[in-house]
């Protein structure tokens, strides 16, 4: 391909990151580049697995290595692995929605959970995602698209130390406050206009708001992000770690 998905230097960053390097068990391999780069290619375009580019290799041999990685929770890895450089001082939590496409409906449920749900805009998929003080990525859950923000806001943040946690009013809700603040950070979000007490917030910190709004801009420029292709939420999920590690090698 003339257009390359990874540049060197990035390459170097996750070579090591990866299964089938040498010392590993079992057999080494000889593409794990190649391999990535046909992913990223997918997930770019939006293109279903068989319209691969003969450049990558056979499409079906690519979406079965795709399927054992994401089994083993090699993407995840990889993007967890990348955000040891993150700065903790700020995090801001947010969720997008995803439209599915109709194709993605339909699984067995034995064949695991599909976090698809029914809301105003149709099939849909809910990313709620925590950010650090420089807009990049540190855990993403996935849920149906009906699902309010703050159900899964304490599980976003958990374990995650910082200074202050920064929210739209989405996020305003006594019990979620308290879990900030017992977890020693300040909640920077600001009151809903319904408020009997309206609570003081930081408005220079909140200001800076906008840095989860451009990761979502920046992660949907990958249109198998944009729209939900894949049945399984597993397989969604995979796609999302793989671009948030490729705006962690920017």
């Amino acid at each position: 391909m003339d257009r390359k998905m990874l540049r060197d230097d990035q390459w170097e960053r996750i070579e090591q990151l990866l299964p089938g390097k040498a010392g590993d068990r079992g057999v080494t391999a000889r593409d794990n580049r190649r391999f990535v780069e046909a992913v990223l290619w997918i997930m770019r375009t939006g293109s279903p697995w068989r319209d691969l580019p003969a450049e990558f290799g056979p499409w079906h041999r690519t979406y079965v290595r795709f399927s054992r990685w994401r089994e083993k929770g090699v993407f995840e890895h990889v993007a967890r692995a990348l955000r040891s450089d993150a700065d903790m001082e700020q995090l801001f939590i947010d969720s997008t929605i995803v439209r599915a496409h109709q194709h993605s409906a339909g699984a067995q449920k034995k064949a695991g959970p599909q976090e698809i749900g029914c809301s105003r805009g149709g099939l849909t998929t809910k990313l709620h995602v925590v950010v650090d003080a420089l807009g990049n990525p540190l855990r993403v859950i996935l849920s149906a698209g009906q699902i309010a923000d703050i159900e899964c806001a304490a599980e976003a943040i958990e374990h995650l130390p910082t200074q202050a946690i920064i929210a739209d009013k989405g996020y305003d809700a006594d019990h979620f406050v308290a879990v900030i603040e017992a977890a020693g950070a300040q909640a920077v979000i600001p009151p809903r206009s319904n408020r009997l007490v309206q609570r003081h917030f930081d408005r220079h910190l909140y200001k800076d708001r906008n840095l989860i709004e451009r990761f979502f801009a920046r992660i949907k420029h990958f249109r198998r992000i944009a729209t939900r292709y894949d049945k399984l939420a597993i397989s969604f999920l995979s796609f999302i770690h793989l671009a948030c590690t490729f705006v962690w090698l920017a």
